[in-house]
This record gives structure tokens, C-alpha cells and sequence, in this order.
């Protein structure tokens, strides 16, 4: 229970469904300084709202410090991550390691069979093959299946979603419906461990200040000096600090020379394959073969049409039907049939 109204109402709901619930928080960020600054998710006035509720609710409540795990498992990556000049996603991990595994054990430590959380996504099983399949929640402005994509069919056997299969606003009103202080919380936003100035400044508090760099040009003529790569992502426009006629977007970072190239908008070549790295075949084993899928290579950008080409040693070659803007070293691309999530990778380094 994060103190938010998504994780309320969905324990709430197993209350009034019959289920024994045990409310658990987690604490995940530190000291005082960083709670004012940091936009979290499960923060002490976040514990303080879920204690709340569970109080409402009639379940027994508990926090768990997982400080350290975090900062190890998520933190730490995020941040050598933006140092290699790749663009992570913190929440992935966050759930594979911190809720789905950590939290998942210390459960059955309670012995409590499941673990349920407001994510709004769906696990049914598949009739014929036995296996658990993660599709995507009902509201689909609101799904979240893509943090979701590197849980092993274990995890998923013991996981229940209780509002995905409900809209956002249905949730709200029956928070509402209920008494429930959170029912009209703001929803968490961005990075939640990561404070109002943004990541560059909170990598920099972190490990001290970037080392400057060129910002090149196609030819590799200097155009002007970075503040550091963890600074900037593939794709970006702003901030750059050129002078141009026309906008310039980064369309590389070279971690070994501590350099960014950049290009006009009209030089930029659409990106026609990926390769991934880390692939977890969440709903279905590995295919034999080329299957067509449609990927999402942001959260909440739209899927583009594709084809995923299984290789050993956990790739995967995805080549895109249309040429698409580059994707981020680093950023989970995720693969769908239909409403079902299939598998999901990290884009590798090209070269």
C-alpha cells in the first residue's frame, strides 16, 4: 500500500471480497531532506495516508524498510545507467525485484499466498498451455502492463490486480464511495524517488559533478560542449545550449569518448531494428521464430507494428515495419498480441 488510491481501493476490495488482508508499506527513500524533495510514492506522509486507510478498512498495516534493497537494485542502476549514457527505467526493476521478489518473499513469511497491488492490469491463464498471461489493464489510458513485462510466471501465479479491470474513475469513486481520504490524490508523477530539480541534479548530489564533453555534429566537428551525458537522452531538443537556425536533437552518446552527436531534424533517419537485450518471454515461451507484434518502445507511446526475431544468450533482434525516432539505450520496449503481453527486452548499444 503505497498511500495512494489505486493500492487502497484494490485493498479495500479484497476485504469486502472475503480475503485475510495484511496492508504493507514500503519505505524506500531516506532522511528527511529527501522526503520534502522527492516526489515518492511511498514516502511518510504516503505511509501515513495508508494507515489511514487500513485503519478504515479494518486490516492490520505494517511498514517495511527496504531502503537499502532499493537504493542497491534501483537507485544504483538508474544512476550508473545515466552515467553509461543510457536511458533507464527505474520502474521495471522496481517491480521484478523490490515488490514482485523481496516483498513477494517476505509474504509468504506472513504466509499470505498472493500479493496484490493497484496496478491496473490483468493475469488469466491460459486454458490450454496452463500458463499465466499479463494482459493489459481495462483502462487502457491508465495501463501499466508495461512495468510489468519482466515477471516470471511464478510472480505472476501469486499476483492479483484488483483494479485492472476497473477504469481510473471508477476507482476513485468507490474510494469515494468508501470514505476514503485518498479517493481524489494526486497521482504520483515521473521518477518517484527523484526530487523536483529532475535527475541530472539528483545523479549529481549523488555521485558529484559530470565531466563536460564535445556535442558534435554528423561529421564530427565540435558544435559546442554538454554538461555532462546524464544530462540528455537520444531524441532530445532542448537544453542542448546551441545556437541554431533550426532545432538540433541528440542522436547519439558515446560513453567511451564522453561525447553527444546531434543532427537537424530533416538528417534525422528513422530507426528500422533495435536489439534487445534481457528478453523475458513473460506470457508465452520462446518462439521458434520471427513472430509480428506490436511494440511500445515508451511508456504510453502508441505500439508500431513489428517484427520480433528471438536469438540466444536472451536477444532479440525487433525490426519495425516503418522506420520509427531512435529508442534510447537502455529504455524497456515491450511487446504485445493484442491485449496480451508477450515479452519485453532493453535496447543494447548499437555497434
Amino acid at each position: 500500500m503505497s498511500g495512494g488510491v489505486d493500492s487502497s481501493v484494490a485493498a479495500a476490495i479484497l476485504e469486502r471480497q472475503g480475503w485475510t488482508v495484511i496492508g504493507v508499506g514500503l519505505q524506500l527513500v531516506g532522511d528527511k531532506g529527501h522526503e520534502r524533495e522527492a516526489r515518492s510514492c511511498c514516502g511518510i506522509s504516503d505511509m501515513k495516508d495508508a494507515r489511514r486507510v487500513a485503519e478504515r478498512v479494518g486490516i492490520p498495516f505494517y511498514v517495511l524498510n527496504f531502503r537499502d534493497a532499493f537504493r542497491e537494485n534501483v537507485i544504483d542502476y538508474f544512476t550508473a545507467s545515466y552515467l553509461r549514457g543510457e536511458t533507464p527505467n527505474p520502474c521495471v526493476p522496481c517491480n521484478k525485484v523490490i515488490k514482485f521478489d523481496l516483498l513477494s518473499r517476505r509474504a509468504k513469511e506472513l504466509n499470505a499466498g498472493w500479493l496484490a497491488t493497484g496496478h491496473y492490469a490483468i493475469v488469466d491463464q491460459d486454458g490450454e498451455t496452463g500458463r499465466r498471461v499479463l494482459r493489459k489493464g481495462k483502462d487502457e489510458s491508465k495501463d501499466q502492463s508495461y512495468f510489468l513485462y519482466s515477471l516470471t510466471q511464478e510472480q505472476l501465479a501469486r499476483a492479483l490486480f484488483p483494479v485492472g479491470q476497473m477504469t481510473k474513475a471508477d476507482t476513485r469513486e468507490v474510494a469515494k464511495s468508501l470514505g476514503l481520504k485518498v479517493h481524489n490524490k494526486p497521482e504520483s508523477q515521473d521518477i518517484c524517488f527523484v526530487g523536483r530539480e529532475g535527475y541530472a541534479a539528483f545523479i549529481r548530489n549523488s555521485v558529484g559533478d559530470f565531466q563536460p564533453g564535445p556535442i558534435l555534429d554528423e561529421e564530427g566537428s565540435v558544435l559546442g560542449t554538454h554538461r555532462g551525458l546524464p544530462c540528455y537522452t537520444v531524441g532530445q531538443r532542448r537544453g542542448l545550449g546551441l545556437s541554431r537556425r533550426a532545432p538540433m536533437y541528440v542522436t547519439d552518446i558515446d560513453f567511451a569518448n564522453n561525447s553527444i552527436t546531434v543532427a537537424h531534424r530533416n538528417r534525422l533517419r528513422g530507426q528500422e531494428r533495435v536489439t534487445l537485450d534481457e528478453m523475458n518471454y513473460v506470457s508465452i515461451g520462446r518462439p521458434s521464430g520471427p513472430i509480428e507484434v506490436g511494440a511500445v518502445t515508451r511508456y504510453r507511446k502508441p505500439e508500431v507494428l513489428s517484427t520480433l526475431v528471438p536469438v540466444e544468450d536472451g536477444r532479440a533482434f525487433l525490426e519495425f515495419h516503418e522506420p520509427q525516432a531512435p529508442t534510447a539505450p537502455g529504455q524497456s520496449v515491450v511487446m504485445y498480441l493484442g491485449d496480451m503481453v508477450c515479452c519485453g527486452g532493453i535496447v543494447a548499444r548499437s555497434g
